[in-house]
């Protein structure tokens, strides 16, 4: 399991010689993502990514259940009242589940990856300053270490808190 921690840097080349620190401490490159300005240029850098940004995955979560939810009252619906001259199956229930939460999921994330990620509001000030916020997704038993490590090399990153967990694909 990893865990994502924030830090708020003031400029990118405090970026890149965290980034570097955090290479020698053997968090991988892709792990290493910053978010800064539109126009800043991150050369070396790995940008966040949409699903980063964005709050898609919070609404594919979301539309996965209640598209499910809506699909399992469709199928019921469909078995106790069917149309006439149509023998319904329970196996409609299991069916139209399926069907409303992949529906569900698909339209809840588009519509989320248009807002962006709610969890990242707090650093929305400091990034529109020029500052740049790096997210560093690192094992959970070395989440201490790579606090210690990154505020005693570089005094000038704000620690700004850690996700408790991480989603397992983005």
């Amino acid at each position: 399991m990893r865990r994502r921690l924030y830090f708020m840097v003031p400029d990118v080349s405090s970026a890149r010689r965290i980034r570097d620190e955090l290479l020698l401490a053997r968090i991988e490159d892709g792990n290493i993502h910053v978010m800064a300005k539109d126009g800043t240029p991150l050369a070396g850098l790995h940008e966040a990514s949409i699903l980063q940004k964005t709050d898609f995955v919070h609404g594919a979560e979301t539309g996965l259940a209640v598209g499910g939810g809506i699909g399992i009252l469709a199928g019921l619906v469909a078995v106790f009242f069917p149309p006439a001259g149509v023998d319904m199956q329970l196996v409609t229930i299991l069916v139209t589940a399926l069907i409303g939460a992949a529906f569900g999921a698909w339209v809840a994330s588009m519509v989320a990856s248009a807002i962006p990620n709610s969890r990242l509001k707090t650093f929305e000030s400091g990034i529109a300053n020029g500052q740049v916020l790096m997210m560093a997704d690192v094992p959970s038993g070395r989440v201490d270490e790579i606090k210690k490590l990154i505020t005693a090399q570089h005094p000038e990153a704000m620690n700004s808190g850690m996700e408790p967990t991480i989603p397992a694909f983005p």
